[in-house]
């Protein structure tokens, strides 16, 4: 299981996307709230959802559930 890191705020409906994609793709992502951390605000703030998967940024904005697939599958197979 690939270690997934959502990056959010509160009140972001494409957050609340994100979160909702992963999780039917079976991951359970560790939560950060960006406004929590001034490094973290300046860094992601007119880029949330930001997912960070295995250590590697992957979606900033929104989820491509195509490419996540991909990843997810290309990651399965190593």
């Amino acid at each position: 299981m690939p270690n997934v890191v959502l990056y959010t705020r509160r009140g972001c409906h494409l957050c609340d996307e994100a979160l909702a994609l992963l999780q039917r793709h079976g991951l359970q992502p560790t939560l950060v709230d960006i406004d929590a951390d001034p490094v973290l605000c300046e860094r992601y703030n007119e880029c949330v959802p930001v997912v960070e998967i295995d250590g590697r940024e992957r979606f900033r904005g929104r989820v491509n559930e195509v490419l996540l697939r991909r990843l997810l599958n290309s990651e399965g197979r190593k």
